[in-house]
């Protein structure tokens, strides 16, 4: 009989389930794959295209305060027809590429594209090349650029001319005249 009874509390043992220890080591584990293996899968289109408005107003926020800064002037070209941002930093009135390592990187993501480009003395601008000025004094001219993502998404970076602000914004926003 207390053979019997032993056999019974062992199996009630059995189907009462897991410990909270159990669950919390369990709940533990998991958490460490998701953060080894989420950061690795490839991210989405509309991040690319966020990432990639933020990386361009950093870009044109940069080169204003860095312009002022050394009092040397910049150019930024823009181009177009085939998705590429260039900087040039004008030295003994030739344009050479600038030293700094953070405008080697690339801006845009794959599948992000220069939309247009609206300024105000040139109007909207579709195709071509596309050049900002900055001078001694930060940025020449108000600049409105249009990203675009794979899924027609669409971010705005707005810049104001002097070293004024730099934003991006979710959206396609026209100038305001």
């Amino acid at each position: 009989m207390q053979n019997r009874n032993s056999q019974l509390e062992s199996q009630n043992r059995r189907k009462r389930g897991f410990t909270l220890i159990e669950m919390a080591v369990v709940i533990v584990i998991i958490s460490l794959v998701a953060m080894l293996v989420l950061p690795l899968l490839p991210s989405t289109d509309a991040a690319n295209l966020r990432r990639s408005a933020r990386s361009l107003a950093a870009v044109v926020r940069y080169l204003g305060d860095r312009s002022v800064t050394t009092k040397n002037p910049y150019r930024m070209l823009l181009n177009l027809t085939d998705n590429s941002i260039t900087v040039k930093k004008a030295v003994n009135g030739e344009e050479v590429p600038p030293e700094d390592p953070f405008f080697a990187r690339n801006i845009l993501a794959d599948g992000v594209t220069i939309e247009d480009i609206e300024i105000p003395r040139l109007g909207k601008i579709s195709d071509g090349e596309v050049s900002a000025e900055f001078g001694v004094a930060g940025l020449g001219d108000f600049i409105v650029i249009h990203l675009k993502g794979v899924k027609d998404s669409h971010f705005t970076i707005t810049a104001l001319p002097g070293g004024g602000r730099v934003e991006a914004r979710e959206g396609y926003q026209e100038m305001k005249q």
